[in-house]
């Protein structure tokens, strides 16, 4: 069951979109909201206000740090007032929270309390680690914070059907126990895809699947692809069978994908619908 969907907000385009797949969500499982916004501490620290400072021309003066110290509490209060009024229109119950900090590490840590995380792909200081897909903060939580994440895409769609992404990885059985959930509660049908050419290995998952499926007394369709995982399930998602898309997070070892970029990256950066992520 659903009770609480943590969404960081922080004003950017993507933010906006995550609130919308949040409140639509939340309608559907009839969960409350909690918003986060992180006023970032890198940005509020000295050497980085002298840093703009310089750039931009403008040597720091007197209250130069106070300045920007209440421009940013402005820009934060003006954030978290949007969002309550969307919510409040939305008629739904909502939380609200302002936290100085590293934005990744507030994140996760304020997540301890949330059923799973929705956030923006790419927030307003989006940049990309070195040979990276996937924004720096959003694979930061995605990784440490030990509860799904859904990242949402550049635009809104409903959602009415979902799919995963099924390995018999342990995150895979993780996130095949998650999506039968969400399935029964929201009323969304599942569909399971298996990519292998291997049919003895097929049938030892498509039975997993059907096993666990039963447990929760729900169904969940079973579609076998041959090829490789990334490609098939970019494939799987562009022919627009589904309008979230849940799978196991980072499955192969961090050289792996240092050397040849992960599915979970891979397939974050390509999807059209939001992916919804178990570690």
């Amino acid at each position: 069951m659903i009770k609480k969907i943590l969404i960081p907000i922080d004003g950017s385009v993507g933010s906006h979109n995550a609130l919308d797949y949040g409140i639509y969500i939340s309608l559907k499982l009839n969960s409350l909201i909690s918003g986060l916004h992180v006023l970032d501490v890198n940005l509020l620290q000295g050497p980085m206000l002298t840093d703009i400072s310089g750039a931009v021309g403008i040597p720091p003066y007197d209250g130069f740090f106070d300045a920007i110290h209440q421009s940013l509490n402005e820009k934060a209060d003006f954030i978290i007032n949007d969002f309550h009024e969307q919510c409040q229109r939305a008629g739904l119950k909502t939380e609200i929270k302002k936290v100085i900090g590293k934005i990744d590490e507030i994140i996760i840590e304020e997540a301890s309390t949330a059923d799973f995380i929705l956030m923006a792909k790419k927030g307003e200081h989006f940049h990309l680690k070195k040979g990276g897909l996937l924004g720096s903060v959003a694979e930061a939580v995605i990784r440490h914070c030990g509860k799904p994440v859904m990242i949402t895409p550049d635009n809104f769609r409903e959602i009415e059907s979902m799919g995963i992404a099924y390995d018999g990885s342990p995150s895979a059985q993780k996130a095949l126990e998650f999506s039968l959930g969400i399935s029964k509660q929201a009323a969304w049908p599942l569909t399971a895809i298996i990519i292998t050419s291997d049919m003895e290995k097929a049938d030892r998952l498509s039975a997993q699947i059907e096993e666990t499926a039963q447990e929760q007394e729900n169904e969940c369709e079973v579609i076998i692809l041959p090829g490789k995982e990334a490609i098939e399930i970019i494939k799987f998602i562009k022919e627009d069978a589904v309008e979230l898309m849940v799978m196991g997070a980072y499955g192969h070892n961090r050289l792996r994908e240092l050397l040849l970029g992960s599915t979970t990256s891979q397939v974050i950066q390509k999807s059209t619908i939001p992916v919804l992520l178990m570690r």
